[in-house]
């Protein structure tokens, strides 16, 4: 979970650098995919709430075409197409090795594909509902998605996506400052104002709404897992090319703010969109 950092260079430097940033996120997932769903609990968490507002609406608004994009394993496409009044569903990701955990663990009749979000091989009013979540924020301009999600809607279809803020792991990035100043340690994300900006200039009229999620863990190693374990590590530039040494670990446990009774909280500064294709 985090938002690309930066690339700078030329024009085709930087093409060049988003392919190969694209393919580290596919990489990383796809390392992940036996062990992302057992740690998924805040990937769970954000999706029900979508899951419980589309409910509520009445599920014979998702309609006959359905598209879960940035699927990982399939956990929500499942869902959707558990859904009686749901029709075809389509899961899209970025990651082979999670579009083939995903098909390996559906007995439904979900179709896959790997495909990049920016990029969509899907016709244009095609959908009748796209589904993502925790996805964008590994985009480094979501701008491009909400155009291809534009395109690809039907008109009345709506759109519900989840995304992560800036605040994102506060607890955690300031340990690791504390621990090793001279390297991030904890991906970068969108500040609300930026968010709110882009989808502005795209989803006219959408809406949007925001809480912080604080989730407990026995100490900040376990936290660290959860992240490996989701396929989530930091890739940004700044980063130690070799692998964190144990007493640098060590020295962050010691420097994140521990509760009373020992655990540790880590904040999640959480969004979601809905729009409504006019």
């Amino acid at each position: 979970m985090g938002v690309m950092s930066s690339v700078t260079g030329s024009r085709s430097g930087l093409k060049g650098a988003s392919r190969a940033l694209k393919a580290d996120i596919a990489r990383g997932f796809g390392n992940a995919r036996s062990t992302y769903e057992s740690a998924s609990r805040l990937q769970r968490f954000m999706g029900n709430t979508m899951l419980h507002k589309l409910q509520a609406r009445n599920a014979e608004e998702a309609g006959s075409g359905v598209l879960d994009l940035g699927c990982g394993t399939g956990w929500f496409a499942r869902k959707l197409a558990a859904m009686g009044q749901v029709g075809a569903v389509t899961g899209v990701d970025l990651s082979q090795g999670m579009v083939q955990e995903a098909r390996k663990k559906s007995s439904q009749d979900v179709g896959w594909i790997v495909a990049d979000a920016e990029h969509l091989p899907l016709q244009d009013a095609s959908c009748d509902l796209i589904f993502s979540n925790l996805m964008i924020q590994w985009c480094e301009d979501p701008r491009a998605v909400f155009r291809e999600c534009r395109r690809v809607l039907r008109p009345g279809g709506r759109l519900m996506v989840s995304s992560l803020l800036d605040g994102t792991l506060k607890e955690l990035k300031r340990a690791w400052r504390a621990a090793d100043p001279e390297h991030e340690h904890v991906n970068r994300f969108e500040t609300e104002a930026a968010l709110r900006a882009k989808v502005s200039a795209e989803l006219p009229q959408a809406t949007i709404e925001t809480r912080t999620i604080r989730l407990p863990y026995s100490s900040p190693m376990m936290l660290a897992s959860e992240l490996r374990h989701l396929g989530a590590g930091f890739r940004g530039a700044e980063r130690r090319k070799a692998v964190t040494a144990p007493g640098r670990m060590r020295d962050m446990c010691r420097h994140y703010s521990k509760e009373p009774d020992g655990t540790v909280m880590a904040s999640y500064e959480a969004a979601w969109i809905y729009w409504k294709k006019a």
